[in-house]
C-alpha cells in the first residue's frame, strides 16, 4: 500500500481552510477536516483515477467544498502537493514539486 504526505504548504491549507470553516459555523471546520480524510481515503485506494492536469500533477476535488487536492503519484508515495480553493491564485503552487 502507498503512503500518502502532505507538502508543509498544503498541510497548513488544510488547517487554515478548517479555521475559517469552524468559525464560519460551529462544526462546519470538522466536516471539512471529514472530508480531507475521505478524499484521501479515495486517492489512497485508486490514485491514478483522477485527472492529470499537468504532466506530473493529479485533481481530486473535495466534497462540498470549493477545494482541491492536487498531487503527484512517486514510487510508492502519494505527495499532496497543494490544497487549493478552487477560485483562488490560479497555478500558485506550480513551484511545489
Amino acid at each position: 500500500m502507498m503512503n500518502l504526505t502532505f507538502h508543509v504548504e498544503a498541510e497548513a491549507e488544510v488547517m487554515e481552510a478548517a479555521r475559517y470553516y469552524e468559525s464560519r459555523s460551529l462544526g462546519l471546520g470538522a466536516s471539512f477536516l471529514d472530508k480531507i480524510e475521505n478524499t484521501m481515503e479515495e486517492i489512497l485506494a485508486t490514485p491514478t483515477t483522477y485527472p492529470l492536469i499537468s504532466k506530473e500533477v493529479r485533481q481530486k476535488l473535495i466534497d462540498r467544498f470549493p477545494y482541491s487536492f492536487l498531487y503527484v503519484i512517486e514510487e510508492d508515495l502519494i505527495r499532496v502537493i497543494a490544497v487549493a480553493h478552487q477560485k483562488r491564485r490560479p497555478e500558485y503552487w506550480r513551484n511545489r514539486h
